[in-house]
């Protein structure tokens, strides 16, 4: 599997209306969940932050959010921030652009109606796939938030321990990091965030959420 988990700089000037990362001169971590919510994950999740006081970002998944509205409520109850993931989690490379922000849209009616009040302003793709015109037209009425490190925790072929190290080692402070909310990341992600929490919670990081 092909990809990257420290996100390069040429890749970063592609798309300079998205977010990659914050501020590197304060100690602060920005923590995102991706595919969410599901009952599998996301209250150990939620849990697992609410222990160390840490607060977060969920892109979350519209038809998920249907499906479990209670999850969702909860993470917004909390304190976190909610960001849109698509209904589908569509990809952008293999749909039209009139598809795809149909589907943001239903993904937005999703947040709306289970608790949320107001529309999202945050949007990660789907894949992290955009193409230059669909980034456009979405930074219209979003702050397309992207990442500078991918936990891997999706990739079966990575062991637990790998993944946690390799992650603390290419967080740094201001970093956007990617755990995903999904059975694929189960193993990855519950021997890692505790432990990634911890680690940066005792070097006096904090962790925030996106507003």
């Amino acid at each position: 599997m092909l990809y990257f988990r420290k996100t390069p700089g040429w890749l970063k000037k592609l798309f300079p209306q998205a977010i990659w990362n914050f501020d590197d001169n304060e100690k602060k971590i920005f923590l995102t969940f991706d595919d969410g919510p599901i009952p599998e994950l996301t209250p150990w999740v939620l849990d697992t932050l609410k222990e160390f006081g840490a607060r977060a970002t969920f892109f979350y998944v519209g038809n998920n959010i249907k499906k479990h509205p209670e999850l969702f409520k909860r993470a917004s109850d909390e304190g976190h921030s909610i960001g849109n993931h698509t209904f589908n989690h569509l990809k952008g490379w293999r749909n039209s652009h009139e598809d795809y922000m149909a589907n943001i849209a239903l993904c937005e009616k999703a947040i709306v109606e289970c608790g949320a009040g107001d529309p999202a302003r945050l949007f990660r793709p789907p894949y992290g796939q955009l193409t230059f015109s669909l980034a456009k037209k979405i930074s219209a009425s979003y702050r397309i938030i992207m990442w500078d490190y991918l936990t891997g925790d999706f990739d079966q072929s990575l062991s637990p321990e790998k993944c946690h190290v390799e992650t603390i080692k290419g967080t740094k402070p201001g970093s956007i990091v990617i755990y995903h909310e999904n059975v694929k990341a189960e193993a990855r992600i519950k021997y890692s965030l505790p432990k990634f929490l911890d680690h940066f919670s005792s070097l006096g990081y904090q962790f925030c959420a996106i507003e």
